[in-house]
Formats: C-alpha cells, structure tokens, sequence
C-alpha cells in the first residue's frame, strides 16, 4: 500500500538549509543549461492574432506590457523557476530520502490549478488561481494541471494539461487557450487535453518509475487525486508520496525583482486608496460604504480586487480583531479601524489604519494612538537586528515594548517590574502576532517558520495594536471600547535594508486630523 510522506513533518532545519540554497540557484536558467527543451522567450508577435484564456500583452497592452506573460513577470522567469524546484528537489532528495534509495530516482512533481467555485446553480465565486500553480506557471485558467519531471542526468521536462478548445462552452464563460497554443503561450515542453491526464499519468509512471511529488492538501480538483491514487494501486506502486508545498513556499519566500515591482505596486495601490477612503469617510456613513469606496478606489487603479474581506470597525467594533460584518454606522466621535489591501497581478497588499471619523481624536484616543504610533516605527527600525532578526523575535519585543508603554499611560500595574510580567501584560492588550511573510497570499508561505532569520527578498507586515473591549474593569473607563491597528508592509531589499512599501499611507495623527480639515 502507498503511504502519504508530508514535508511539513520533516526537519525543518533541512528545508531552511535548502531555502537558502534557492538564492543561490536564483539566476540559474533552463534555456541556458540546456536541461530543458522548453522555449526561452516569449515572443508575442507570433501569438497576436490568437485567442487566450486570459489577458496577454495584445489584448490588455494597459496591463501587461510586451514581453510579459502576466503583469509584470516574463515567461523566462516562470521557466526559471520550474528549473529551479526540480533541481531543488532533486537536491533536497539526494541529500535527505536515503530510505529505500529514494534519493536516486527520477522524480514527477504534479500541481494542480484552482477549480470554480459556485454560491449557487450556475452562479460562480470570482475565481483565483492556486498560488502555487500560478507561481510555476502564470497560467490563469481553471481545471489546468502542470506536471514537471527531472531524471537522474538532470534533464527537465514541463507539460500542461490544459480544457480543449471548445466553442459552446466558450459562448458562455469567454476563451480557453487550449492545447495547441499552451506550449508557445507558456513555454511549456508539451500539452495535451485534460482529459487524458489519467492515462498519461500512468505511461509516464511505468516507464520512469518516478518518485511522486504531490499534495492532495492543496488540490481543488478532487479528480486529480483520484487518479494519482488510481494510477498508483493499478501499477501495485508502495513507494511513498511526497509533498513539493514547503519547498515552493521556500522559493516563493524569496522575492525576485519582479516580484518586488509588483509588491510595490500594490502596496502603492492600496496606501492611495486608504488616503482616499480615510479623506472622504464622514459621521453618517456605514462600514459597509467605507468598504465599498476602498474597493471601488482600488479596482480604479487596475487591482483585480481587494485581497481579502477587510476589516472596517468603527467604535467598539475595533476591539474584534477579525470584525468582517461591516454594518455597524460610524457615528461622530468613533474611531474607524480598517484592514485592506488589494491584488494587482497576482500579488496582496495588507494594510491597517486607525482614524477618527469625525476628524478629531478624544485625549484617550489620542493617548493610545500615540503608544501605538510609537511601537510601531520602533519595530520597524529594529527589524535586522537584535530583537529583530525573525518574525517571532519581533512579536516578543512587542509584546515586551507595549506593556512598558501601558504601565507608563497607567494600564498595567506598577508592580509588574520584571520582563516576564511585562510581556504578558502587553498580550493581553494584543494577542495576535506582530507580522507574518506576504506575497502571494496575503498570509503568505504559512509552512515556513517564523523562526526564520529576516534576509533580502522577504516581505513582512508590522501590525501591532492595542484593543480593549467595553466590559473590562481593570482600565479607566474612557479607554473602554477602543481598538487600534497600524500596519504596514515592509521588503527585505537586496542590500540588505529595510523599505516600508506602504510609507504614502498616512499614519501620523496629525495629518489624519489635516486631512478631514482639507476635506472641510
């Protein structure tokens, strides 16, 4: 019988020793090396009069600019990067499946694409890619598997499986690519309709008698798994499964230039936005309209939508960390707190600001935006060093830093002197972790550890809060009832500094209160 083998129960130790082998391997090119047979550029003019199932540079020149495949991002770097995870997982065997000579095989890696998804009959959620899926691909399309192989002499081969042309079903949800223009669109070794997969499958598993690399975990095509397992039980196969996630979440750790562009971008998306929204909000006006203007103001700016249902509490709604309802009334003398950000070309922004609606902050306000103002430009500027060189460090010092703050504004008891107590204290008035990776997915890479040392390319957020509910009785009772968030997102640059991606968007509690005046 087949057993399933997940990375994300092994060393961990050893996947970040390979992670940071993925730097290394950064600049490294199939085309170049000649492991790979796929096509080295993309070449639009060829393809200018084809119909795509998604934007190209001919069709949405505003968007994707000639030479990309998807905004930002050419087809040579989504070649690159399926060279460089075969050839990581081709090292990370030889170095770590030495059980039953598992580390000498020619290995097959199957990621599957998203599916849609339906609220009801006939009627689709928006669709979103599977991350993973995208990164090796910039394929857009649903009920699409990619499959890459790498044999012992190193050679890499890539193949789509791909929904065929088909004119009815087209007249209803728009164009497919299809098979034969998959290979030139996506630089890709071969093609073939989706519905052969199964038996391609079990061909290629016969002859090369490959180690599997697959994660049914993160597979919507149900289909997919059953045919992997089917295949597997009809050719009597007991070699274990492995899992390919953590070290793609390895890789996607890792921002390339590209990468960092588009972060930008959105980021930049999102703070105008947010400056916007925080400008025209007004006493009378419901969460729900917030909401809708920063969508509206992002969507404006070519994102594809917000990145996740923000979060827009007003008044003691602040003090729910995750409040998604959105339909309480912002009445004068509220704070509104609001966590949004946008996706443009495939990448989140994740911002936080607190603001009052009225324009004007209470002295309880203003004395508990001041703490958090504070602490978070100061775990800003110790992001790289001591206190600050991981993820986890940063959210210790918080917790550490916030409870001091409060014991000097009289929140924490006087008696509490020693770092222990100090940390706690400050927990309990911010129980979420400081910061999480960012990219993709808005929580991004959640296999990799926060334990990890901070290096180029990563991206972060820096969101700590303070939130106070309505019924505690150990605080003054003009502090009750408020929630505050500021957050912003922050690159790892390649030299090694620190870039706050999201510094338009006004934090400072002064020029919140300008700009109401302005708008007056």
């Amino acid at each position: 019988m087949w057993s399933f083998q997940s990375l994300r129960k092994c060393n961990l130790t050893k996947l970040i020793q390979l992670q940071l082998g993925f730097k290394k391997l950064a600049s490294f090119s199939s085309a170049s090396n000649g492991l790979s047979a796929s096509r080295s550029s993309y070449t639009p003019n060829a393809l200018n009069h084809q119909v795509f199932g998604q934007p190209v540079s001919a069709t949405h020149p505003h968007l994707i600019n000639d030479g990309e495949l998807v905004a930002g991002v050419c087809l040579n770097e989504f070649q690159q990067r399926r060279t460089r995870l075969m050839l990581g997982i081709q090292k990370y065997a030889r170095d770590h499946l030495q059980k039953n000579d598992l580390n000498k095989r020619n290995h097959l890696v199957v990621i599957p694409s998203s599916t849609k998804k339906y609220m009801s009959d006939k009627i689709p959620y928006i669709f979103r890619q599977n991350s993973d899926f995208f990164y090796l691909t910039g394929c857009q399309e649903p009920d699409t598997i990619l499959v890459m192989s790498i044999d012992e002499n190193s050679k890499i081969k890539s193949s789509l499986f791909m929904r065929a042309k088909d004119k009815h079903a087209e007249l209803w949800e728009g164009a497919r690519t299809g098979v034969d223009l998959a290979i030139d669109l996506f630089g890709v070794d071969q093609a073939f309709p989706v519905e052969t997969f199964e038996i391609e499958l079990g061909r290629r598993i016969q002859f090369e008698k490959p180690l599997i690399w697959f994660d049914s975990k993160c597979s919507d095509l149900s289909n997919v798994n059953e045919s992997i397992m089917k295949v597997i039980h009809s050719i009597n196969d007991s070699k274990p499964l492995q899992s390919p996630t953590t070290i793609i979440q390895g890789m996607r750790l890792f921002k390339s230039v590209a990468e960092q562009n588009l972060m930008r971008r959105t980021c930049q998306i999102a703070s105008t936005a947010i400056n916007e929204v925080m400008a025209e909000s007004k006493p009378g006006h419901s969460e729900h309209h917030i909401y809708a203007m920063t969508d509206y103001k992002c969507r404006m700016r070519n994102a594809s939508h917000l990145a996740y249902p923000p979060v827009v509490a007003s008044g003691k709604n602040a003090t729910v960390i995750h409040y998604i309802n959105n339909t309480q009334l912002c009445k004068s003398g509220d704070l509104v707190l609001m966590d949004a950000g946008c996706e443009y070309g495939g990448y989140s922004s994740d911002i936080t600001r607190t603001w009052p609606i009225n324009g004007k902050f209470t002295n309880a306000q203003k004395t508990l935006y001041d703490v958090v103002l504070l602490l978070q430009k100061e775990l800003i500027d110790i992001l790289l060093r001591e206190g600050g060189e991981t993820l986890d460090q940063l959210f210790d010092t918080m917790c550490l830093k916030l409870g001091k703050y409060l014991q000097e504004i009289g929140l924490v008891p006087n008696d509490i002197n020693d770092i222990v107590g100090l940390t706690r204290a400050g927990y309990k008035f911010c129980p979420h972790h400081v910061s999480h990776y960012l990219g993709m997915d808005v929580h991004d890479t959640p296999l990799i550890p926060r334990s990890l040392r901070l290096m180029p390319g990563m991206v972060c957020t820096v969101e700590p809060g303070i939130y106070i509910s309505s019924d505690r009785d150990d605080v003054p009772v003009e502090f009750r009832g408020i929630g505050i968030r500021i957050e912003d997102d922050i690159l790892i640059t390649d030299d090694n500094k620190v870039e706050i991606l999201t510094s338009t968007c006004i934090k400072e509690r002064t020029e919140l209160e300008n700009l109401h005046k302005l708008k007056s």
